[in-house]
């Protein structure tokens, strides 16, 4: 009897709060000195990327890596950092989303598997990508600049 009771209590309070509608919920929106503007970037661009040998970032053995920094400017270890954040800012800072350009590409039938990742923030947003290619040149006809280094 004691359960019935409860289960009549939280039923008879739920109904109270469907009859009571919108008036009963709360709600909070974003003000304006909450809100972030939708034409600027809400926060730094910094990414770590790196290449490694074999299908498993975890055991692989790290080829190599690099830092790009994406601010108004660009910096950090990469070589080429303008070209790979204007890369990045075209996709929104979507590594997957990267496509090559570079369409007369021919690379071997080799396996020698490369594995790319990416891990960081871009505009605020936490990033964390990793992907393997077949090859290195399969690799940098995907990426293009971001990850050539």
């Amino acid at each position: 009897m004691r359960y019935a009771t409860k289960g009549l209590g939280l039923g008879a309070a739920l109904a109270a709060a469907c009859l009571a509608g919108p008036a009963a919920t709360a709600t909070a929106a974003p003000t304006a000195s909450t809100a972030a503007p939708a034409d600027r970037p809400s926060g730094p661009s910094v990414l770590v990327l790196t290449a490694a040998a074999g299908e498993d970032p975890a055991t692989a053995p790290e080829r190599r890596s690099t830092t790009l920094v994406c601010p108004p400017g660009s910096g950090g270890t990469h070589p080429d950092p303008e070209r790979a954040c204007a890369a990045l800012r075209s996709v929104d800072g979507e590594v997957g989303a990267l496509v090559g350009t570079d369409a007369d590409r021919v690379c071997p039938m080799i396996w020698d598997p490369v594995t790319i990742t990416a891990k960081g923030f871009w505009e605020g947003r936490q990033v964390s990508y990793e992907r393997t290619f077949a090859n290195s040149c399969v690799m940098e006809g995907a990426t293009g600049p971001v990850f050539s280094f």
